[in-house]
């Protein structure tokens, strides 16, 4: 099951969004450079524009055409989407899909598809959640343009009609790109607390791949970017999406941070060879005579770490000399009363 990976590795999903501006070549394109950059899945979206809005919806951005327009011109037809769905088999990444309306989703059930992601505009739409729920498939949600107490009511909704571990949470700000003082990464150790029942990721709508490495430190276990290919095509989801290039590299830096995580605490085999010449010792700072107590004036900290250690200094005053030391020597137990 794709969401109990997350225990395991921290989860990358390419969001191919409708950067392929509904040619199927160029979407199995998507999910070949996806499979190559490191990405466990590739997402994409089923739109049935006349199912999911009113023609006249109003436009959030400064694309030319409305948004209704536009999938009535781009979206993928289910049959494409079946097709996509086993070319994903075929180079062993897995295909995730968002439905935008109650059919998209049954459509999407009807052809297969085991997970399902529920983008933020439908986050609080109870009668769709309820019957995506129904399915009894794994899912995940994000949760931009949500406050708190609506996380809060969502979690427990869901909890109410699904008693297991298959749903993730995605922290998110729906912006388009959003203003990095608005993305509040330091919200997810509180979404996980709140979630606790599920797995938290992130969804990011920046067009950098630092802000989705930021959220792998802060626990983010599944990270969705969107994608581009080509520089020059200009299409809705094109200023919050990042390139091919840029998430292979975020695929090595999520490899690399969670190989840091662990929160234990000791010293390394090869840190012991470091400890031999970085720690200090007690050493000597004058010529020391049998007789003679040690003091801060005779003796003092310096390196290598192979001696006595500095961390014993305090003890070691008042110590009475028994054989007599050269000046800038280890000080040694048997050279001591």
């Amino acid at each position: 099951m794709f969401i109990k990976k997350a225990k395991k590795k921290v989860l990358l999903i390419a969001e191919a969004c409708d950067n392929h501006f509904g040619d199927i070549d160029l979407a199995k394109k998507f999910v070949i450079l996806a499979k190559k950059s490191g990405a466990d899945a590739i997402k994409f979206q089923h739109h049935i524009p006349d199912e999911e809005m009113l023609p006249m919806v109003p436009k959030s951005s400064n694309f030319k055409i409305s948004l209704y327009k536009f999938l009535k011109k781009y979206a993928l037809k289910i049959s494409h989407h079946e097709l996509l769905m086993n070319f994903c088999r075929k180079q062993k990444i897995k295909y995730l899909c968002t439905p935008f309306s109650l059919k998209a989703a049954m459509e999407l059930n009807e052809m297969g598809l085991d997970t399902f992601k529920i983008g933020s505009g439908e986050f609080t739409d109870l009668p769709f959640i309820k019957k995506i729920l129904n399915f009894n498939k794994p899912i995940i949600l994000s949760t931009g343009m949500s406050k708190i107490g609506d996380i809060k009511f969502m979690n427990k909704f869901i909890n109410k009609w699904r008693r297991n571990n298959s749903i993730a949470v995605m922290n998110c700000t729906s912006e388009y790109p959003p203003n990095f003082e608005d993305l509040n990464l330091g919200f997810i150790p509180k979404l996980k607390k709140i979630c606790n029942k599920f797995t938290v990721g992130h969804s990011d709508h920046t067009n950098n791949i630092f802000t989705s490495l930021s959220a792998v430190t802060l626990g983010a276990r599944i990270i969705e970017k969107h994608v581009f290919i080509n520089y020059k095509s200009i299409g809705p989801d094109r200023e919050v999406s990042i390139s091919f290039d840029q998430l292979k590299e975020l695929a090595q830096g999520i490899r690399i941070i969670e190989k840091c995580l662990d929160d234990k605490k000791r010293i390394y085999q090869k840190e012991r060879q470091i400890e031999k010449w970085a720690k200090r010792s007690i050493v000597s700072t004058q010529d020391l005579f049998p007789g003679n107590k040690l003091s801060e004036k005779n003796i003092w900290s310096k390196r290598p770490g192979t001696g006595i250690s500095s961390r014993l200094y305090f003890k070691y005053l008042g110590k009475i000399v028994k054989k007599k030391i050269d000046k800038n020597k280890l000080i040694k137990n048997s050279d001591l009363i």
